[in-house]
């Protein structure tokens, strides 16, 4: 009987992650109600308010009928807050798929995306540019002391 109501209470969810530069955004998506919420506020409260918009893209994207039994909880760190940004809006995009493809169909996974790879192929595929460390002689990664003779 516990074996049976064990199984009955297993929630259905995934967890994905979004990174951009240095910073990481993992978000945990679970059967609900249309909740998204970045460290615990909801979501149209990220700041700055310039780029909250591009947190919204996947929702405006996809519509929200495909968010309203879904919900996202997604806790973000490192790097700055336009890199904080996009991490998100990759992790929102990544658990939607990851979701869509367990626990749902792989038709309307696949609908979903070509949507998004149509848009912004970064919604997806994490950008594997970085800051590159400084090297010793010289002031940053690349230039060199000038060097004089005399």
């Amino acid at each position: 009987f516990q074996v049976i109501m064990a199984e009955s209470n297993k929630i259905e969810s995934v967890q994905v992650f979004g990174r951009k530069k240095h910073a990481t955004a993992v978000a945990y998506c679970k059967a609900g109600k249309g909740l998204i919420k970045v460290n615990g506020c909801p979501i149209e409260l990220v700041e700055p308010e310039l780029l909250r918009i591009k947190t919204f893209e996947p929702v405006l994207l996809l519509g929200q009928s495909r968010f309203a039994n879904i919900d996202i909880r997604i806790r973000v760190k490192g790097g700055g807050y336009t890199a904080q940004i996009y991490a998100i809006r990759q992790a929102i995009a990544k658990a939607v798929v990851a979701y869509y493809q367990k626990y749902v169909d792989e038709q309307s996974k696949k609908e979903i995306k070509d949507i998004l790879l149509q848009y912004d192929r970064t919604l997806l595929v994490a950008d594997p540019r970085h800051c590159e460390p400084k090297k010793f002689g010289g002031k940053s990664a690349r230039a060199r002391y000038q060097k004089s003779y005399r």
